[in-house]
């Protein structure tokens, strides 16, 4: 562990001092105003939901337009052959809704779809790269239900598209973040000439600094802003998506692509000492564990505990344990299997897990609990908020940097690879069915204070490290009265139901050794490391009358605002 930097110093001072959501702008990431706020992983997309907003869109156009810019801006992370969910509440709706856009299992899919090699894993990686990969994408459809059905309609669908479009055509810089990426990820890149031709020179990464253009992409989303969703679900794209992803080994049809349906879902709710908070439900299981993580941290006292002690961070770890112990037996598609989502996120029942936690020692071996009987019957992200508390959260992916590799000749967009959040196995819950979602930790969610008003829109990309990303910001605020920015910045920390406790590099020396005394197993990552997400969220500083957006530096996130 590093000795405590002038940064890390300068949280645990701030992390002193009372609530008051002051202007914390370490690494340049916060914006601030009265108007409207958008917090996106891209400072270009970040700009142009403003300037949506600035023309006199609401929060719903500005997430949009932001959404579309970020799948130009940050190919490798989403984009139109992707999906994702989105929160939707604005001031004049009485209920928040969740835009369900994932991806769904072709027609053609089983259980039994993938071949295995004697050493049990998906023969040629199969479930990762190439068409095989591939979920029928729902960004695009999804998108514009959104603006067709809770924009302002001030604007036109060609207004909201057009700066995705420039900045297709001028292309986009190529970050420190980016370079990294296609680094990483060449050697499936190359492996698809289509793919090698848009995002290499003869093979070779860009170098920062450079700019990568993309004319095709800027075509497909001219002709999206023109013939709207049916650019992309029926006609010659159609086709070509299915040429591409079969010529690749996968079972896309153009029936799968006419027929595919966005869903309108409820979503999970709870609350968390006094703020309600809106997430999704499943094929997301993001929003029901994050309310679960917090329901089972309410029996503790947070606050007294202390930010990053080893009191604290034990009971995030056991928490975490039970949850996705729950979130392994019992999440998958709620159109295909009865999920005790009312059970899981139930007060009642996180009680009963919280006594489990034994506050000096870990629990060796963690089983799903019964939440039945309390029944009743690297992804992105951007969150928007305006004055008129319109409330926004999209988090939208296609899956793996990169997605599946398979760019669609023509289009200049990349296939996801989302078949791989399935179980590749039958037996499984979020085994592969036709038609199925495949289950995904997607949690973008919105946050009501105790009298009910907006106070919060929040999410972050990150596969499963998304759920405690999410979770671990809002009790920031809530708990340790952080403002947004430095709850964003403050060291985290992840683990799954079993396995090493995962630690930031910022976490305190004192804490890591006394978790191990303790029992814990310790990994330690990265001081700003992006395995724990990349967190975007705007709040709402009622008092004030101050939106504040706060942006993650372990990635390229940074809020705009006026």
């Amino acid at each position: 562990m590093k000795r405590l930097s002038i940064a890390a110093f300068a949280l645990l001072c701030l992390s002193a001092l009372a609530f008051a959501q002051t202007p914390v702008n370490l690494h340049g990431r916060a914006a601030q105003g009265s108007v409207g706020v958008v917090a996106a992983a891209k400072p270009e997309a970040s700009q142009v939901g403003v300037d949506i907003l600035k023309k006199g869109g609401n929060a719903v156009d500005a997430a949009i337009a932001t959404a579309f810019a970020l799948g130009v801006l940050e190919p490798n992370a989403s984009g139109i052959g992707g999906g994702g969910f989105m929160a939707i509440k604005l001031a004049n709706m009485k209920e928040a809704v969740i835009v369900d856009f994932r991806e769904s299992a072709p027609a053609a899919a089983a259980a039994d779809m993938y071949k295995f090699g004697e050493d049990g894993k998906v023969v040629g990686n199969a479930t990762v790269v190439g068409g095989l990969a591939s979920g029928v994408p729902g960004e695009t459809a999804g998108l514009l239900y959104a603006l067709e059905n809770y924009g302002s309609k001030k604007l036109s669908r060609a207004q909201i598209l057009q700066p995705a479009i420039d900045w297709a055509k001028k292309g986009i810089p190529v970050t420190v973040n980016l370079n990294s990426i296609i680094q990483s990820e060449l050697a499936k890149i190359n492996k698809f000439p289509a793919c090698a031709a848009v995002y290499t020179k003869d093979g070779l990464p860009y170098e920062i600094g450079e700019t990568i253009k993309n004319p095709d992409l800027a075509k497909t989303l001219e002709l999206v802003a023109k013939n709207g969703k049916d650019a992309i679900y029926k006609g010659e794209i159609a086709r070509k998506i299915v040429e591409a992803v079969k010529e690749s080994g996968g079972i896309i049809t153009e029936a799968d692509l006419a027929n595919y349906q966005v869903k309108i879902r409820k979503p999970v709710t709870g609350s968390y000492r006094g703020y309600t908070i809106i997430s999704t439900p499943p094929a997301s299981s993001g929003g029901t564990h994050v309310i679960e993580i917090l329901n089972i941290l309410e029996n503790f006292d947070i606050a007294k505990m202390g930010d990053g002690t080893p009191a604290t961070v034990h009971a995030w770890s056991e928490a975490l344990k039970l949850a996705f112990a729950d979130r392994a037996k019992y999440m998958a598609d709620a159109d295909f299997v009865k999920v005790p989502l009312a059970g899981l996120t139930s007060k009642a029942y996180a009680k009963e897990l919280a006594a489990k936690i034994d506050p000096n020692a870990p629990m060796a071996t963690v089983e799903a609990g019964d939440p039945s009987k309390y029944e009743s019957g690297s992804t992105t992200h951007l969150s928007v908020m305006d004055k008129d508390g319109n409330m926004v959260a999209i988090t939208k992916s296609i899956n793996y940097f990169f997605g599946s590799g398979v760019l669609v000749p023509g289009t200049g967009f990349i296939m996801n690879n989302h078949m791989d959040d399935f179980v590749p196995k039958p037996g499984s819950t979020n085994s592969i069915e036709p038609g199925k979602r495949p289950l995904s930790s997607m949690s973008p969610t919105l946050v009501l204070d105790p009298e009910g008003k907006p106070f919060m829109t929040i999410g972050s990309p990150g596969a499963t490290r998304i759920i405690a990303a999410v979770a671990q910001v809002i009790s920031n605020v809530v708990d340790h009265k952080m403002p947004i920015q430095q709850a964003i910045m403050a060291p985290r920390v992840f683990r799954m139901a079993s396995g090493d406790l995962n630690l930031e590099g910022r976490v305190s020396i004192n804490t890591k050794n006394a978790l191990e005394k303790m029992g814990h197993k310790i990994t330690v990552r990265g001081d700003w490391d992006a395995y724990f997400g990349g967190v975007h969220a705007v709040l709402f500083d009622k008092k004030a009358k101050i939106l504040y957006g706060g942006a993650d530096p372990r990635r390229d996130g940074q809020a705009a605002a006026y």
